[in-house]
């Protein structure tokens, strides 16, 4: 999944927004879904505002699932 990054507070975690288009069942009309993940950042390579690959992985804590894949886009 690609997502935004919205926080880098916690040392080697992430927050990543990853926003989506589902159809709605009855109206048929697109509605747009956001869901935060908690991603391992080995390096402490993002930043706020970064977009990047995320992948599901073992449990690494609590919250954490996933692991960032690579950082497809520096925030500016």
């Amino acid at each position: 999944m690609v997502g935004t990054v919205v926080s880098d507070k916690a040392d080697k975690t992430v927050t990543v927004l990853v926003e989506r288009l589902v159809k709605h069942r009855l109206y048929k009309k697109y509605v747009q879904r956001r869901s935060k993940f908690s991603a391992h950042d080995v390096g402490n390579e993002c930043r706020v505002g970064d977009k990047v690959l995320i992948i599901e992985s073992r449990p690494l804590s609590k919250t954490k699932r996933w692991r960032v894949s690579k950082i497809v886009e520096k925030a500016v």
